[in-house]
């Protein structure tokens, strides 16, 4: 699996109504690159199934989003996430990544259908 797909089959774990940023994204990739993170969820052909949107700076800034600015916050407030002043509060609506060796974020990507509901982490095990 190439960086690109590691890093959507990473986001896929982040909920509606919950959001992470691109450094909890690459942490959990065990990288810091996060410029080449942001590169890769600007390249999401899994859109929206893979939550490109719900990714934000560590500040809790939007950030970018390929649809645009407008699209984004559309999506977010849909969702339920509050957005105040273009920043949203990471205490309320970040998700934790559960980190652990169990994980495997290797597998086969075989389109959107790797991205399936019963293939995520459940965050309430």
């Amino acid at each position: 699996m190439n960086f690109n797909e590691k890093c959507y089959r990473i986001l896929s774990q982040v909920p509606k109504g919950k959001i992470t940023t691109y450094k909890s994204l690459a942490q959990e990739m065990k990288t810091k690159a996060y410029q080449a993170v942001g590169n890769a969820l600007n390249k999401n052909p899994y859109a929206p199934e893979v939550p490109c949107h719900r990714v934000i700076n560590a500040s809790g800034k939007l950030g970018g989003y390929a649809k645009g600015i407008k699209k984004k916050i559309q999506m977010l407030k849909s969702e339920g996430i509050e957005i105040k002043d273009n920043k949203i509060d990471l205490q309320k609506y970040e998700y934790k990544f559960r980190s652990n060796s169990k994980n495997n974020y290797f597998g086969t990507l075989n389109g959107m259908s790797s991205f399936t509901r019963e293939d995520r982490i459940d965050d309430r095990l």
